[in-house]
């Protein structure tokens, strides 16, 4: 059903504004991942951090997931089927003239489940590892999903809630040791950097704010077209974009790093001009469009996770008659939904390569 039947206009107006990337606050509870951060981490809510804002059409900028200054209590709802970085441990305070090698660090989504079959797909999981040359140390940093990513991408349709239900939270992850044969079996362990103990402290401190404020975990990135240069109109927010913001900060802080090839998967929607559609309560509350609701909930009832496979084979009809035949497609982001007019090749996954940063072209606002 497309927006004009569900008495919803088209993106035109200049005057309405989506929430962007604003600037993360200064101060927050802390909240690292591990056991502490799942307990602190928000499943719903939270304040937005930042003021930024831009006209919803005509497109002039890229939507970006904003930022929130706390993480409120999770809603016991979301279970994790596996633990949410059970082996975290703080981040050490390094000593300021120690080098620190930093290496990356990639490997198979879901390897110790299915070994390297995603990796044959370059489906990848992206993590940095840390070495001191004085203690002889090594350490892991992650950023993954607390609630695995069936629940970052879907939502729940609970029967006694009215708007779907969403468990969409990612953190970041430190834990002393890094795991050799896991990366360098059927992905990649590389020194890419080296830095200082000062920078590595100035990059912990970075890092807990950044997890204080960067809650949301968004699987999808949506361009017009796979075309180099196409419009991109919402970006993704997982382990591989938590990676690439911690090398820009460690060449801010000074890290030269190596000239070598890096690539990360990416998970593209393609569609045309993005429709805003409204909030949960101005589409599912008391005074909501109902026919939107219903619309949105119809989309949303195929994707549910554990299915028998009689069930799981209509459910992928299902999906593909909607995003396929109908082209449609209703996304969730900063906590408002929009309505994708989907586009061949509709969905692709990629693996291409993003540079490594130059110190001398970094942005200190990240």
């Amino acid at each position: 059903m497309r927006p004009e039947e569900l008495g919803i206009t088209t993106c035109q107006s200049e005057t309405a504004t989506p929430r962007l990337r604003g600037s993360a606050p200064e101060s927050g509870p802390e909240c690292l991942a591990g056991q502490q951060s799942l307990e602190a981490a928000a499943v719903q809510g939270g304040r937005w951090g930042g003021e930024a804002t831009a006209a919803r059409g005509p497109w002039s900028c890229t939507l970006e997931l904003g930022r929130f200054s706390f993480r409120p209590e999770p809603d016991p709802y979301c279970q994790a089927k596996y633990t949410f970085c059970p082996a975290s441990s703080p981040m050490p305070v390094m000593k300021g003239d120690d080098v620190i090698e930093v290496f990356r660090l990639q490997a198979p989504v879901w390897e110790f489940k299915y070994g390297d079959l995603l990796g044959h797909l370059k489906i990848m999981h992206d993590a940095i590892g840390f070495r001191s040359t004085l203690t002889g140390k090594n350490y892991t940093m992650e950023w993954y999903e607390l609630f695995q990513l069936g629940n970052c991408t879907f939502p729940h349709l609970r029967p006694e809630m009215n708007a779907p239900f969403w468990c969409n939270q990612g953190a970041a992850c430190f834990f002393e040791g890094i795991d050799d044969i896991h990366w360098k079996e059927n992905g990649t362990l590389v020194l890419v950097a080296t830095i200082s103990g000062n920078a590595f402290n100035k990059m912990a401190k970075w890092v807990k704010r950044d997890n204080e404020t960067g809650i949301y975990y968004e699987t999808w990135t949506v361009q017009a077209s796979p075309e180099k240069g196409a419009e991109t109109w919402f970006e993704s927010y997982d382990c591989s974009k938590f990676v690439l913001r911690t090398y820009e900060k460690l060449a801010e802080f000074g890290a030269e790093f190596k000239k070598i090839e890096t690539n990360y998967t990416r998970i593209f929607l393609y569609s045309g001009e993005p429709t805003y559609l409204g909030n949960e309560t101005s589409i599912f509350g008391p005074t909501g469009n109902k026919t939107l609701a219903l619309a949105i909930k119809r989309f949303y009832y195929p994707f549910k996770p554990h299915l028998p496979t009689k069930e799981f084979l209509l459910s992928l009809l299902q999906i593909f008659d909607a995003v396929i035949i109908h082209r449609q497609f209703y996304l969730f982001y900063n906590f408002e939904y929009w309505f994708l007019p989907m586009k061949f090749p509709f969905i692709k996954i990629t693996y291409e390569e993003i540079p490594l940063p130059n110190k001398n072209k970094t942005f200190s606002s990240l």
